[in-house]
């Protein structure tokens, strides 16, 4: 990639980042501007700017997009429904896209030539970035170290590191790990092989259920068209209530899932996920869907709501087929507003009661004693219903006769 003058590159402060850093200088013989996202991951990103520039960045960016992954990228998928085969609540994959987003601006605010990125060549935060920069900018260039450099391994990784000067931990990484406000994900070690329980030390913040509280703590969520807006009564930003619920969530043991998915590159995975307030919400908000939605149109968004995941997950965000699901959604979610009360215990959410001013349900239809509903309806709603099945069953009965001749 000839001509490269500055790229601006994601930036975490670990080792692969950090060398990459020092390798895009040493390679391109460029400038290399970073930019570090705070998503409201639990680690402290305090001293990573410092770290940057002494590595050799011209310039290290830290922002602040807690708020605008909450609003515009979890909150959205909240409403769809999003859950990539019936599992993953798409915790790494929803951030992939407002990173590259952020790349792309400070890229075009800097004047850069290239992007770059440190996701490695078998897994899908590759495709998800570069596909996230397609969309945003098709001219905008993207360096993929893991696919040009020869250091393929960790040793590999640490020798260049002291070679060049870079500060490294003196502890070895037991997992490979990403973090966010909604989850924390964990791969290899142990979990490579899926006949493998996770080791105990495999958690961040989720506290193993047995060791969860013994008694069960109850919460209200309130929603306004199928976002979540209130926490016990207390309006919160959509970071905030994310926030709060994960730490709620956490001590509960809830969100914690062990999993063997299909990556879109084409091989099968094992990770662990800690995502309590994604599993919160994705059970109220189903939950409040139940009183507020039309059967049919409840059907159809659940079909959907399986393409839509896969849009995410195989990193289409910005993709038309994933804007237009969304538009669909979001009015899918016009009357999904109200609240849902929920008891958290060693593990598990359990809806307990549910309301809406926009509630579907009629206690004068359901009700078990008199009413004005009319039981001789029924006669003529089963006999035309049912019209096809005779049908059918004819048709069925002549083949097996012709079969048996």
């Amino acid at each position: 990639m000839a001509n490269v003058k500055k790229v601006v590159l994601a930036y975490s402060g670990g080792l692969d980042t950090s060398v990459i850093l020092k390798w895009l200088i040493n390679t391109y013989k460029c400038e290399v501007v970073t930019v570090t996202a705070d998503l409201g991951q639990p680690e402290d990103l305090t001293g990573v700017e410092e770290k940057a520039l002494k590595t050799g960045a011209v310039k290290a960016y830290v922002l602040d997009l807690r708020e605008e992954m909450a609003r515009d990228f979890v909150f959205p998928m909240v409403r769809a429904a999003g859950i990539y085969e019936n599992k993953y609540l798409l915790g790494t994959s929803i951030a992939r896209p407002l990173i590259t987003k952020a790349l792309i601006d400070i890229a075009h605010k800097e004047g850069a030539d290239a992007i770059a990125h440190g996701a490695t060549g078998k897994g899908n935060d590759q495709v998800r970035f570069e596909f996230s920069a397609k969309a945003l900018d098709p001219a905008i260039r993207v360096i993929a170290p893991w696919r040009e450099w020869d250091l393929m391994s960790r040793t590999a990784l640490n020798a260049f590191a002291e070679a060049n000067g870079i500060p490294i931990s003196k502890g070895a990484k037991r997992y490979s790990m990403d973090a966010n406000m909604l989850h924390t994900s964990f791969e290899g070690s142990e979990l490579e092989d899926p006949g493998l329980a996770p080791d105990p030390v495999c958690h961040e913040r989720c506290v193993p259920v047995e060791e969860a509280p013994n008694e069960p703590e109850i919460i209200t969520v309130d929603f306004e068209k199928g976002n979540p807006v209130a926490l016990n009564g207390k309006r919160l930003s959509p970071y905030e209530l994310i926030r709060e619920l994960a730490e709620i969530g956490g001590r509960h043991g809830v969100g914690r899932s062990d999993i063997v998915e299909n990556r879109y590159v084409g091989m099968k995975c094992r990770g662990v996920y800690e995502n309590p307030a994604g599993t919160i919400l994705y059970a109220l908000h189903q939950d409040l869907e139940g009183l507020c939605m039309d059967r049919n149109l409840l059907s159809i968004r659940d079909q959907l709501a399986v393409r839509y995941s896969e849009a995410v997950y195989d990193g289409y965000w910005y993709s038309p087929e994933r804007e237009a699901m969304q538009a669909f959604m979001d009015k899918a979610q016009e009357n999904v507003t109200g609240s849902v009360t929920a008891k958290l215990y060693k593990g598990g959410v359990w809806p307990l009661s549910r309301k809406s001013p926009y509630s579907l349900f009629n206690a004068e239809l359901a009700t078990f004693e008199a009413s004005n509903y009319d039981h001789h309806d029924a006669t003529g709603f089963i006999r035309l219903n049912s019209l096809r099945l005779g049908q059918y069953a004819r048709v069925k009965k002549q083949l097996e006769e012709d079969e048996a001749k």
